[in-house]
């Protein structure tokens, strides 16, 4: 065999007369590295690849050691195994089916007779660190897809043989450690050992494929780090996680409930629908400033319209139907195909581009029943949703637009930790190759003529067009996808959009389709999580709460009420006769900005005493400076306190 050359980060080479592994390349280069190296990375690929696999001549090698962040992909699918491990050696009965890699850790689904307790967790967890402390080596083999099914067959472990035979694969990956072994395709670590920290958080039920009318599983979730640092770090960020929980904040607040009579439809308090309304206006003010005019469109279409705009083949599933009068209807589940009706109804000449409309009406998308979570997965929301109608020349300025007026919400919202992801042609889709290949490269040209960092995510485009996904990473590190912009020449074409251009002919716009919030419901109870509930002034349902310490102050209070509810703040007087203290428990529990405490010497001096809801007192203010103060830190939407900053 010639030489195989591999080309390392720093583009120096290493010859081999043979394909070697990762694994092999790293012991070329010192017993150090290859002892920590647990993966790779080939010719620039996003993915790690598992460190037996076999590279050829001119590859360019990432060697990946458990020393790096993204390490902790590898671990986690060996914790996974170690856990399926671990649940077989105490009950070998049990069945193996799936066992993921998901954000911040993994999970299994086992098929058991008998549901998990919390006691049986602590004993797999230990029989876990067992199987760590053993170092047991972990070995890839291929077997022929026959020889798979025949050996899972003769061991009871009737999922795996479902999911081989599914496969269009003539080998299979098993994984050993030990006697234990296990379908897979990797990658692993070299040995058990280099698991270093681990935890299991909880236990539920699921179903085979996610199918309710298939087999019952019963699923446990952990999570791995590279080290037990990391762990501690992220078990106290669950914790929080738990405390910052937007269906508890919802609850506490008074914002929000649900009920079954509307599965997946939220109910909005007058309190809750104070904070929905805030937002909503503050991008309708946004609008305003960047030029784009609001619509109004109907709920309920003639399945038709999904037909033209290719929803009904692409995405029917999320779809509620129902027949009226012989005809066959959807509600709606996205604004766009309305859109178009609306860019359709008029001609178009190249003066009127671009044509930006927005609209708030309300989305219904059908959702399992077993994937709804609070207000961040619901089948009834509204979006803070526009569609861009330009002509190709303005696709640039339009996309560099968007992501200004992005970048200004985010920075109000205080919420300036974000990466961009390019999610290119998913196998499902409309248009040809060449539509797709002229959208792809808009978004990659804007995105590189603007300077910004993103990551290419394959495959996950929007049926129509591919997409820039907006990742929002909140207080506690966790991504969430909000805002969207999506490049789309398919939708005016199956439409048959057009414009006059100043050469007199007719043409194509494109269309973008993109929203900075996503869906309000979504937003707020990520919004919550983020902000642990305190939220800025001019969103809190209650601005102002007025307490006061007896009767003799009630006149000045409900004078100083009068005079703040004229200004248009959103005040309370609290006037129980229940004592200051529990009153001020109460109202930093609703978590209210600014309390007014009212005693005798503000009564006398006619001046107000304000408690912030960090517990800091400003005594002696003057109540016309503290509602000027106010008034501005609303109208200018401001993220800190303009009151503190002035009066401390």
């Amino acid at each position: 065999m010639s030489s195989i050359k591999i080309v390392l980060p720093d583009n120096s080479t290493k010859e081999f007369d043979f394909s070697p592994t990762i694994l092999q390349v790293a012991e070329s280069i010192g017993p150090r590295l290859a002892k920590d190296t647990i993966g790779g990375r080939i010719n620039g690929q996003k993915e790690i690849v598992d460190l037996r696999t076999s590279l050829n001549d001119g590859d360019k090698l990432e060697i990946i050691t458990l020393s790096k962040d993204d390490a902790n992909e590898v671990v986690r699918h060996s914790a996974a195994h170690i856990l399926a491990q671990a649940v077989q050696e105490i009950w070998p009965d049990i069945q193996v089916t799936i066992g993921p890699v998901i954000d911040n850790g993994f999970y299994y689904d086992f098929y058991s007779e008998k549901p998990f307790t919390d006691d049986d967790l602590l004993a797999i967890e230990k029989k876990m660190q067992e199987i760590i402390k053993r170092d047991i080596p972990i070995v890839r083999e291929n077997w022929d897809k026959k020889q798979a099914i025949d050996v899972f067959s003769k061991m009871g472990e009737n999922f795996k043989v479902e999911i081989i035979d599914e496969l269009d694969e003539k080998q299979v990956g098993v994984y050993k450690q030990g006697e234990w072994f296990d379908l897979c395709r990797g990658p692993h670590v070299q040995k058990t050992g280099q698991v270093k920290a681990i935890k299991l958080l909880s236990h539920a039920g699921s179903y085979w494929r996610g199918d309710e009318n298939k087999a019952q599983l019963q699923r446990i979730y952990g999570t791995a780090f590279n080290d037990k640092k990391a762990l501690k770090q992220h078990l106290h960020n669950l914790e929080e996680a738990k405390k910052r929980d937007h269906r508890k904040l919802g609850k506490e607040l008074g914002l929000f409930f649900f009920n079954q009579l509307s599965p997946g439809g939220p109910f909005f308090t007058p309190r809750g629908s104070v904070v929905y309304n805030q937002l909503v206006e503050y991008i309708r003010d946004k609008y305003r400033e960047h030029g784009y005019s609001e619509v109004i469109t109907p709920q309920i279409f003639d399945v038709d319209l999904y037909h033209q705009s290719g929803h009904y083949e692409n995405y029917r599933e999320n779809m509620y139907f129902s027949k009226i009068d012989d005809r066959d209807f959807s509600v709606k589940p996205m604004n766009c195909p309305g859109h178009c009706l609306i860019y359709a109804s008029e001609h178009r000449s190249y003066r009127e581009l671009p044509f930006r409309i927005a609209d708030f009406g309300r989305l219904h998308r059908y959702e399992r029943s077993g994937v709804m979570h609070g207000l961040t997965r619901v089948r009834s929301f509204a979006q803070d949703d526009a569609h861009i109608f330009c002509t190709i020349e303005q696709m640039q300025e339009e996309i560099k637009g968007f992501m200004t007026f992005l970048k200004e919400v985010y920075e109000t919202l205080g919420m300036p930790n974000y990466k961009i992801f390019l999610s290119t042609r998913p196998e499902k889709r409309m248009g040809s190759d060449e539509i797709w290949d002229k959208a792809e490269g808009a978004l990659q040209t804007a995105l590189e003529n603007l300077n910004l960092d993103y990551e290419v995510n394959p495959g996950d485009g929007a049926f129509y067009g591919p997409k820039l996904d907006i990742m929002f990473v909140d207080a506690l590190s966790r991504s969430w996808q909000l805002g969207t912009l999506q490049c789309d020449f398919n939708m005016p074409q199956a439409f048959k959009l057009k414009y006059v251009g100043d050469d007199n002919s007719e043409h194509p716009p494109v269309m973008l389709h993109r929203a900075i919030l996503g869906s309000v419901e979504r937003f707020i109870g990520v919004y919550l999580e983020h902000t642990a509930g305190h939220l800025p002034v001019w969103m809190t349902p209650t601005q102002v709460k007025i307490l006061n310490l007896t009767d003799r102050q009630q006149e000045y209070c409900e004078k100083l009420y009068q005079s703040l509810k004229s200004e248009g703040i959103r005040v309370e007087y609290d006037d129980r006769s229940e004592k200051l203290g529990f009153k001020i428990r109460e109202a930093q529990l609703q978590k209210v900005p600014y309390m007014l405490i009212i005693g005798d010497q503000e009564l006398e001096n006619e001046t107000i005493a304000v408690r912030l809801k960090s517990g800091k007192n400003i005594s002696n203010v003057k109540a016309d400076e503290f509602t000027s103060l106010l008034k501005q830190e609303i109208e200018n939407r401001e993220l800190e306190s303009l009151v503190a900053k002035k009066l401390t």
